[in-house]
């Protein structure tokens, strides 16, 4: 086991069953999940991690596959990384822990991992926080030129096997940095040591792939589960938070009116945008934190919340 990168944290390796996560653990209190996004890991919570476990018990955790976790390999309809079977090991880490009710702040993919927690596990999840994510379906639905030359990987990782894997094996440190450098207006937020936890996570064959079957999974089978889901009437009955980058939605319909309409009619829907790029809890650390404790202070811990003073 990897030893911890986030200040007064410590590391754990649960098995969940299918797979096996790792996450840091810090704090006490209302217990807190933290999800990560593309092509990061965990770490990518180390400035804001600290100072929610000052108030909460703080679980930042790799997406399966992702970090030090360990997972499957792909399939041929990419149901070993659906947002579903990610979401289940979430909940299953969180049980392992003890923690039967928690709240989830995910970003980029781990705010889509965090929706389908919402979803399939409604009982299971105070409060939602989503950073700089509409759903999946409504980004698809949004699909456009700007989209495609801006979002590209969407579409190059979604391609089939083994193409993506091959194009990302031939420079993996190039593709990171190039990544990283095209997600943030200040690329000195990512820090040296942030940079190097991504680059030992991105540079192992496994981790690569299991980033490129998440977006085939949300080109496929993902998208099947969401667009069923809207068909039937399943919503996100916890309030929810979301951020956004300054200016990439018109005031008209801002990701706040988007996540309405995803929620149960009566559900508490807030949000903001913030001026800075995509990795908003290094690039904009306080502001973020502005945002999720006055959010959190209001809808979690819930009366009925039990959680233990200490981790098992």
């Amino acid at each position: 086991m990897t030893r911890a990168f986030i200040d007064g944290f410590e590391p754990r390796l649960v098995d969940v069953g299918e797979a096996r996560i790792f996450a840091e653990i810090g704090g006490s209190g209302p217990p807190l999940l933290l999800l990560h996004g593309y092509p990061q890991t965990h770490a990518a919570w180390h400035r804001v991690a600290p100072v929610l476990a000052r108030r909460y018990t703080v679980v930042a955790a790799d997406l399966r596959g992702y970090g030090d976790s360990l997972g499957p390999p792909g399939d041929p309809l990419h149901a070993a990384h659906s947002k579903r079977a990610v979401a289940a090991d979430q909940a299953a880490l969180m049980r392992a822990l003890g923690f039967e009710r928690f709240a989830v702040i995910g970003h980029d993919r781990g705010a889509r991992v965090a929706h389908r927690l919402c979803l399939d596990h409604p009982q299971r999840v105070a409060a939602f926080g989503s950073i700089t994510v509409i759903p999946t379906v409504e980004m698809w639905a949004r699909a456009n030129k700007d989209f495609g030359l801006k979002s590209w990987h969407w579409f190059m990782l979604a391609q089939p096997f083994d193409l993506p894997e091959r194009l990302l094996a031939a420079d993996p440190a190039f593709f990171l940095d190039w990544t990283l450098r095209n997600m943030v207006r200040r690329f000195d937020a990512v820090t040296p040591e942030a940079h190097a936890e991504y680059l030992r996570a991105f540079s192992r064959e496994s981790v690569r792939h299991a980033m490129i079957e998440d977006y085939r999974a949300a080109a496929s089978i993902d998208l099947e589960h969401d667009e069923h889901g809207r068909a039937t009437g399943e919503r996100v009955r916890c309030p929810v938070h979301v951020l956004w980058e300054r200016g990439r939605f018109p005031v008209e319909r801002t990701p706040v009116h988007i996540w309405r309409d995803a929620a149960a009619a009566g559900t508490p829907v807030s949000g903001g945008e913030i001026d800075c790029g995509h990795l908003m809890m290094e690039e904009a650390p306080e502001a973020v934190l502005a945002e999720l404790l006055p959010f959190l202070r209001a809808h979690w811990p819930s009366p009925s919340a039990a959680h233990p003073s200490h981790i098992p």
